[in-house]
């Protein structure tokens, strides 16, 4: 009688040690380890396993605020994943941290605290309010000031090597803002001996005005100040290559300052600035939250 054979398998991958599997993945990125865990029930072990997701960590992530991560994430994974869905506060309550889903490279948000914003101590020029929807506790309101200049710095080692990242300033504006649309700021960015400077302009008019209909000639003398100056910034033609403010999902305003790469054993700090100091001319109602450091797209 012939001996009968077991039929083979309907996934040879399925006959590798899990362990091999998992130090196969390992070498992807999260993304591609999401993807194998989908695609085959004989992946789902490896591709989930913490010898997996521990390679996608950064082994040296900053100390966190006492309760950051309560309860516990179950498994590496569980850890990524938390640290990607939302910001994350670092132990000083002065920066957030958070992981970009596709790379795992580590990305901040400078709070307006951790600024250094020029005369950002005296009432008469900035005052610091309460912010009900940021993860920082206060942000950093412009009365009125002829010299704008808001610095800040992070240092390289904080940073993911091998990456590059963009820096943007998050904000809002006023009703009552002025002075922000001209002169138009310089946005530099300085890591080692590379310098990455643009023109920016924080009132610039993209989206602005999009629900608003067009004021005929005759009523325009009547119009409060704040809509004769919103009507001005519509009407004044922007110069090209000028960077402009995007809306956020979360309601905030963003503005990308420069790009620069991470190189590996990179050392020293990048420096992050928005300057206007020439015009003389005063400025009003800008609402610093802080500066974003993430990951290019």
């Amino acid at each position: 009688m012939a001996a009968t054979t077991a039929p083979p398998s309907s996934c040879e991958i399925a006959r590798l040690p899990e362990d091999l599997l998992a130090a196969s993945i390992a070498r992807t990125a999260p993304r591609d380890a999401c993807r194998a865990a989908a695609v085959s029930p004989a992946f789902r072990a490896a591709a989930d396993s913490d010898a997996v997701w521990a390679n996608f960590l950064p082994r040296d992530l900053p100390p966190l605020a006492d309760g950051e991560l309560s309860p516990a994430p179950p498994s590496k994974k569980a850890l990524f994943m938390r640290l990607t869905d939302s910001p994350v506060l670092l132990a000083d309550g002065l920066m957030s941290t958070w992981l970009d889903r596709e790379t795992g490279a580590k990305c901040y948000m400078l709070s307006a605290r951790a600024l250094c914003i020029i005369w950002g101590d005296t009432p008469e020029y900035w005052r610091w309010i309460p912010l009900t929807d940021s993860r920082f506790s206060e942000g950093a309101e412009l009365r009125a000031v002829c010299w704008l200049e808001i610095r800040g710095n992070i240092h390289c080692k904080m940073l993911s090597q091998n990456s590059t990242y963009a820096a943007y300033m998050v904000f809002k504006l006023s009703d009552e803002s002025y002075g922000l649309d001209y002169p138009l700021q310089e946005a530099a960015v300085i890591i080692g001996e590379s310098k990455f400077t643009r023109q920016v302009c924080l009132q610039g008019h993209e989206n602005e005005g999009e629900d608003e209909e067009e004021v005929p000639q005759n009523y325009r003398s009547l119009m409060v100040p704040a809509i004769r100056r919103r009507l001005r910034r519509r009407n004044r033609p922007m110069p090209p290559g000028v960077i402009v403010p995007k809306k956020r999902a979360d309601g905030w305003m963003e503005m990308e300052m420069g790009e620069f790469k991470n190189e590996e054993g990179e050392d020293g700090e990048v420096s992050i600035t928005l300057m206007e100091t020439r015009g003389g001319n005063w400025k009003k109602g800008l609402l610093v939250r802080g500066i974003e450091i993430r990951a290019k797209k």
